[in-house]
C-alpha cells in the first residue's frame, strides 16, 4: 500500500483470538454476467502461470475485497419520523462525497452493492452514484434484513456472508454491504478478528481469497479475512 493511500486510514487494532470457521455458502444459480468495461481494483495480485488464458486464470484463487460501510450521518430533526425514515444531516451528506471519492482513489469500487433499505443508507449510496460513475455502474441490490439484523448479537457476519453468496458470482471480485451498526463493526470485527469501531460512514476493507466468493468464506473462515484498512471520512489524502 502507498503512502499516499494509508494516510486514509485509521490505526489497524492488534487481532484478537480466531474464532471458528463458518460452513460453505449454499450454491445459487448463475446470473448474468458483469461489466465487461470495469477495470481490476488497483493493487490486485492474481497469479498466474505461463501460457493460461485469462479464463483459466479467473478458476484459480484470487483476491476477493468486501467493502463494510456504515451509512453516513443522519438527521434527528424530525422527530415523528421512524428511525428507519430518517435522511441524511448536512454532515452526513458531505462524508458520503468525501468517502466516495477516497475509495475510488484506492481502486475499491465495487461491482456488487447489496444495501439495507433503510433510507440513511439509500441516500449514502444515492450520493455516491452521484460522485463517482463506478457505485452507479454496479449492481445493486436493497435487502430489508439488512437493517433489522444489525440489532441482533452475533448474526450479521452469517447474513452477510448468506446474503454475498446468494446475490454475487465469480466474477466479481469487490462487493460492498451497506448497513448500521451494531452490527456492522461487529461484523468486520468477526470477519477480520481484530477490534473494529465503524463510525458513521467509516468503511471497513476486508480481503480474502479462493476461487468464488463461497470458497473465500470457507476457507479465511472467521478470523481470516484481511483488513486492508478503515476509510474515514475526516482523514486527509
Amino acid at each position: 500500500m502507498n503512502a499516499a493511500a494509508s494516510n486514509l486510514f485509521g490505526p489497524i487494532p492488534s487481532l484478537s483470538k480466531t474464532l471458528s470457521r463458518p460452513s460453505v455458502c449454499p450454491n445459487f444459480s448463475t446470473r448474468r454476467g458483469g461489466n465487461p468495461n470495469r477495470l481490476p481494483p488497483r493493487s490486485l495480485v492474481i497469479e498466474t502461470v505461463e501460457g493460461q488464458t485469462s479464463e483459466e486464470v479467473r478458476s484459480e484463487s484470487v483476491a476477493r475485497r468486501l467493502i463494510l460501510l456504515r451509512h453516513a450521518k443522519s438527521s434527528w430533526e424530525d422527530r415523528s419520523l421512524r428511525d428507519h425514515d430518517r435522511p441524511l444531516s448536512k454532515a452526513g451528506q458531505a462524508d458520503a462525497i468525501k468517502v466516495s471519492h477516497d475509495l475510488q482513489q484506492l481502486g475499491w469500487i465495487p461491482e456488487l452493492i447489496l444495501s439495507s433499505d433503510a433510507v440513511r443508507t439509500k441516500e449514502t449510496l444515492r450520493i455516491m452514484q452521484e460522485q463517482v460513475r463506478g457505485f452507479l455502474e454496479a449492481e445493486v441490490h436493497f435487502i430489508p434484513s439488512f437493517y433489522s439484523i444489525a440489532a441482533m448479537d452475533g448474526q450479521t457476519a452469517e447474513h452477510l456472508q448468506q446474503a454475498i453468496c446468494k446475490y454475487s458470482r465469480d466474477e466479481i471480485l469487490i462487493v460492498m454491504c451497506m448497513g448500521h451498526n451494531r452490527g456492522w463493526e461487529e461484523a468486520a470485527s468477526m470477519f477480520s478478528g481484530a477490534s473494529i469501531e465503524l463510525k458513521t460512514c467509516n468503511a471497513a476493507l476486508l480481503e480474502a481469497t479462493g476461487k468464488s466468493w463461497e470458497e473465500a468464506f470457507a476457507l479465511a473462515g472467521l478470523g481470516g479475512w484481511k483488513l486492508q484498512g478503515i476509510v474515514k471520512p475526516n482523514a486527509n489524502l
